[in-house]
């Protein structure tokens, strides 16, 4: 699966959040709404989530290999740094 596609909306703010992001696989499928966070031991990308029916929130869609998301990560966090 190869990234084809990123997109990055920064967010001005002061706030942990620093960027809203989609990615989009092989020119076939699209995520929308990652976020890119300031975390304690650097910028962290995390996946789409909803709240439940108990109020605790939930990955809509996330990789299942280590591999794919460091290579999410780090394709999100070039494209951040690339808008600077």
């Amino acid at each position: 699966m190869e990234v084809t596609n990123v997109r990055v909306k920064k967010i001005e703010n002061k706030n942990r959040l620093k960027a809203v992001a989609t990615i989009t696989f092989d020119e076939c499928f699209v995520i929308h709404e990652l976020r890119l966070i300031e975390g304690k031991n650097g910028l962290f990308v995390a996946m789409p989530s909803k709240k439940n029916t108990l109020g605790e929130f939930r990955d809509v869609c996330h990789p299942i290999s280590k591999e794919l998301r460091e290579s999410i990560e780090q394709t999100v966090i070039e494209a951040y740094n690339s808008q600077e």
